[in-house]
């Protein structure tokens, strides 16, 4: 971390990471639309390639507009470094690369996004990694499933779709006690309600594509390290403490120290798993950043005020947003989001899986896509696209139910979007 660290929120999120261009005095950061840097000689070069230098070699591995991105998250989430990627399931396999091998295990949260679900349960097998899939808040569960080739614990902060709140210390601890990294997605919360790194997480994963972009134009993703994790410590790692012999025999932990995990992302990650983010879309990001708090106080009272509403009334049977009184997340959701529960949840409209459909297709300021996080109110039915993958009990334990449907509200004036409600129930009803 740098200095700037020291600084306000709302401060960073517009500062970090960015100063005005040297050769060119541009105040926002260029969109540095290139493959290739040139060196100043031989050597410059090989020391980049050694990792003895750093700098810019090709865009697949490092690029300045999308650097300025990643130290500006890292700022944002209190990290030590970062690593942007393409999206935020690219971000979910370069944070688990570096602690991985054939035969380990990583120990994951029922609570997940569809897509990751099917990630950890699919496409991870074809590496000989296995996810093992527990009540993150049945803590004696947890530490049950726990062995000698887990590898690490992951959760998202607030879950998508039902919004439910993780014990983001409590689960540091298990996996403290464990001498293994707890990895957190923080996409639904963002660092604005939520600080993981604050709260025990060694690494945080973020879909950029949500919030932090936060107008539905790219996507992106990004990993960012406390930079607090003993690498070397157990042997567990050896990707990190042990010699890498493409860089002749160089240790990262040592080398690097609480650099070391963000140095393998970028050295063995992206040169390796090619997934970059490109430069304009690094560029849309760090536009959305700029705002990001004054947009979230904006989801958080929308989302407020939509979900009391939707809960009084009496064509809905319940609504799962941590923000209200009836949550059995919101005590837990004081703690871990002080500044509020979020703006995604779940409402059941009376009248089952026909009521949703007639509900979406009735809705016209909220927009039916597979997306969240964006500044206009969105609307899906998860049990039928994003966690359609998943048996109806996974479906459930996800809190994906097929009689629900998931809300990502936006920032328009709420009357308006109680209103578009209001009229699309009682067309559902009818």
């Amino acid at each position: 971390m740098t200095d700037e660290n020291a600084q306000g929120f709302d401060t960073l999120q517009i500062h970090a990471g960015a100063k005005p261009d040297p050769a060119t005095g541009a105040r926002q950061v260029p969109i540095y639309q290139t493959t290739a840097y040139v060196f100043r000689d031989a050597d410059h070069a090989a020391a980049l390639f050694n990792l003895q230098e750093v700098g810019y070699i090709y865009s697949r591995l490092t690029n300045p507009t999308v650097q300025a991105l990643a130290d500006r998250l890292a700022a944002l989430e209190g990290g030590a470094g970062a690593a942007c990627c393409s999206s935020g399931h690219a971000a979910q396999i370069m944070a688990l690369f570096p602690l991985m091998m054939p035969g380990r295990n990583i120990v994951v949260s029922t609570r997940l996004y569809g897509g990751t679900v099917t990630q950890f349960t699919q496409t991870i097998k074809r590496f000989g990694w296995e996810a093992r899939f527990v009540d993150f808040d049945d803590e004696d569960a947890v530490r049950a499933a726990i062995d000698d080739d887990t590898r690490a614990l992951f959760g998202e902060a607030i879950a998508n779709p039902g919004g439910y709140v993780m014990d983001v210390p409590a689960i540091a601890r298990i996996a403290d006690a464990a001498g293994v990294p707890l990895i957190i997605d923080n996409t639904s919360a963002t660092p604005w309600l939520v600080r993981p790194i604050e709260m025990g997480a060694t690494v945080v994963v973020h879909s950029t594509t949500k919030f932090l972009t936060g107008n539905g134009t790219v996507t992106g993703g990004c990993v960012i390290d406390s930079g607090r994790f003993d690498w070397a410590a157990s042997g567990k790692f050896p990707s990190l403490s042990e010699p890498e012999p493409a860089y002749h025999g160089l240790r990262f932990a040592e080398t690097f120290g609480p650099m070391a995990y963000t140095f393998h992302q970028v050295a063995i990650g992206l040169r390796d798993l090619g997934m970059t983010m490109n430069p304009q879309a690094a560029h849309y990001t760090l536009m959305g950043v700029e705002t990001l708090s004054l947009r979230m106080a904006r989801h958080v009272a929308n989302a407020e005020k939509v979900a009391r509403w939707l809960e009084a009334d009496p064509r809905v049977d319940r609504v799962t947003y941590a923000g209200l009184e009836s949550s059995p997340y919101h005590e837990r959701a004081k703690v871990i989001c002080p500044k509020g529960a979020g703006a995604l949840f779940t409402f059941a409209p009376k009248g089952g899986y026909d009521a949703c459909v007639a509900l979406i297709a009735n809705l016209r300021l909220f927009s039916h896509v597979a997306n969240l996080g964006d500044a206009r109110s969105l609307v899906i039915h998860s049990a039928s696209t994003t966690h359609r993958q998943l048996t109806e009990e996974q479906q459930r334990a996800a809190g994906a139910d097929p009689e629900v449907v998931r809300v990502s509200v936006g920032i328009e004036d709420a009357d308006d979007l109680i209103a578009d409600l209001d009229q699309a129930l009682a067309q559902a009803a009818a």
